[in-house]
């Protein structure tokens, strides 16, 4: 005797109809549906055996179901989307969720290179420095107001100008007579000196520094002949054509000080009153 063919689900021959063999045995075609076929996550229909099935994290979908949920549009061989467990077309996803270039006003589309800042998108292309109108890209950028600038054209039109050199002045810099300067620039009219952050002073709006101003301009102690500055709190005594440092206005014989005292002269020098007293 011939052994039986039957489905392995309701027993019914199989000779002469179409079957699918699975690893639990033959099965006919509803049997094989009934059993094993995925249910459609749009329509809730299984997925026949003869149906093309579209997969996607865990859910199925018949063919025709696999569509876009705002346009209708086919998914089967188009890019799409997942926004929550809604597919959509690359189109509807773009339109809804893609930013929107400030410049040219199109869509920025997912994955391409992009500036964003302040609230606002630019495709890469489309952000330009507001002077020379050259794509900045990743470089660095200053905004003014509604205007964005690259670095050389923002210090070329808005940075002030060394008094000196006449070159853009961007960071630090030195205030003298209400004008910029280069801290390397501001220096002392007769040495050259650096002046930044040291004592200096001026003649005729000129700077110089201390050493300079003392040997140029500055009057000279009758007793020791270097420069009285004034500088550091110095103090100085005059009489008549002559000038003393404090510590240097002193008897010309005993040596004592005479500052705030009374002093007789005596031709080229200068004597206290008990000096005085012995001529």
């Amino acid at each position: 005797m011939t052994e039986g063919f039957d489905c392995a689900s309701c027993k019914e021959s199989l000779y002469g109809r179409k079957y699918i063999q699975v690893d639990e045995g033959p099965f006919c075609i509803p049997c094989y549906d009934a059993h094993f076929a995925n249910t459609c996550d749009e329509c809730k229909e299984p997925i026949g055996h003869d149906c093309r099935e579209l997969y996607y994290e865990d859910r199925h979908y018949h063919e025709g179901c696999f569509r876009c949920f705002r346009c209708d549009r086919s998914l089967a061989d188009e890019p799409f989307t997942c926004q929550g467990q809604e597919l959509l077309c690359n189109d509807c996803y773009c339109r809804e969720f893609s930013s929107q270039c400030v410049a040219c006003q199109q869509v920025v589309m997912p994955g391409s290179r992009k500036l964003e800042y302040n609230g606002q998108t630019w495709h890469e292309h489309c952000f330009l420095c507001s002077s020379c109108q050259q794509p900045i890209g990743a470089r660095s950028f200053i905004p003014d107001q509604k205007d964005y600038y690259c670095v050389p054209c923002y210090e070329n039109k808005f940075a002030p100008r060394c008094t000196h050199c006449k070159k853009s002045l961007t960071k630090g810099g030195v205030t003298y007579r209400d004008e910029p300067w280069h801290r390397e620039c501001f220096v002392c009219t007769g040495c050259r000196t650096p002046l930044a952050g040291q004592q200096f002073t001026s003649q005729e709006d000129q700077p110089y520094c201390v050493k300079c101003f003392g040997n140029l301009y500055a009057k000279k102690c009758s007793a020791c002949t270097k420069p009285i500055t004034g500088f550091g709190g110095g103090k100085y005594v005059s009489f008549e054509d002559r000038h003393w440092h404090h510590n240097c206005f002193s008897c010309s014989r005993c040596a004592a000080s005479l500052v705030g005292k009374g002093f007789i002269p005596d031709n080229e020098e200068i004597l206290c009153r008990d000096c005085a007293s012995d001529l």
